[in-house]
C-alpha cells in the first residue's frame, strides 16, 4: 500500500488480477524526480562515489551556507559517526547502545534542501536536537524546519538539553509513540 507521501506523489494501490497480490503503481513523471534520483544514488552507493571523486564539492547545508565547512564534526560517537557536539554524541551513542539502526545528518526526501540530525528507518522517525535555543537565527531556522516536517507529516522527535541530560527517561517514551520499541 502506498504511504501518505506516496499518495501525495500520485501512487495508486493496485491488485494483480490473477493472484490478488497488492502492488503500487507509480506515475511515469516520478522518474524525473530529484528526490527519487538522489535516494536511488544514496542507496546504491553512487552518491558516495560522486562525493569521493569530488572531495572539494560543497554540500548544501540546512542551517546556513558554509556551515558544514565552518563547523566540521569534532566528536566521534561509539559507532564511528562524527558529530558536531557533545550532546549529539550522547544521542548517537544512546541510539547505538540501544541497538537502533540510525543515520546522522540524513537528507530528507523532500523538495526543500533539509537534513535531519538523526533518522531511524525502523519507524521512519526523524530526531532533531535543538541546542542553541537563545540564538535568533537558529530559532528562525528551527521554525522553518518544524514547518517542513509538518508539511510532509513526518514523524519528528524534538530533543532539548533537558532531554539529553537523561535520555533513558525520555527517548524510549518518545520513540514508542512511533512504534519503535527499545529493549
Amino acid at each position: 500500500m502506498p504511504t501518505e507521501q506516496g499518495l501525495k506523489l500520485k501512487a495508486e494501490a493496485k491488485e494483480h488480477h490473477q493472484t490478488g497480490i497488492p502492488f503500487v503503481l507509480w506515475p511515469e513523471s516520478l522518474l524525473s524526480s530529484r528526490i527519487l534520483t538522489n535516494t536511488v544514488k544514496e542507496l546504491s552507493g553512487a552518491k558516495a562515489s560522486e562525493q569521493a571523486e569530488q572531495p572539494q564539492a560543497q554540500v548544501p547545508d540546512p542551517a546556513s551556507p558554509g556551515f558544514r565547512e565552518k563547523f566540521a564534526p569534532t566528536h566521534r560517537a561509539t559507532d564511528g559517526h562524527w558529530v558536531r557536539s557533545k550532546a549529539e554524541a550522547l544521542i548517537d551513542n544512546w541510539l547505538y547502545m540501544s541497538g537502533l539502526v540510525h543515520a546522522y545528518e540524513r537528507q530528507l526526501p523532500v523538495e526543500e534542501e533539509l537534513y535531519c540530525d538523526f533518522y531511524i528507518p525502523g519507524g521512519k522517525v526523524y530526531i532533531e536536537y535543538w541546542g542553541l535555543e537563545n540564538d535568533p537565527k537558529y530559532a528562525a531556522r528551527k521554525a522553518t524546519k518544524i514547518d517542513i516536517y509538518k508539511k510532509y507529516n513526518f514523524n519528528l522527535i524534538e530533543l532539548t538539553d533537558d532531554h539529553v541530560r537523561n535520555l533513558d527517561d525520555h527517548l524510549p517514551k518518545m520513540l514508542l509513540k512511533y512504534n519503535v520499541i527499545v529493549n
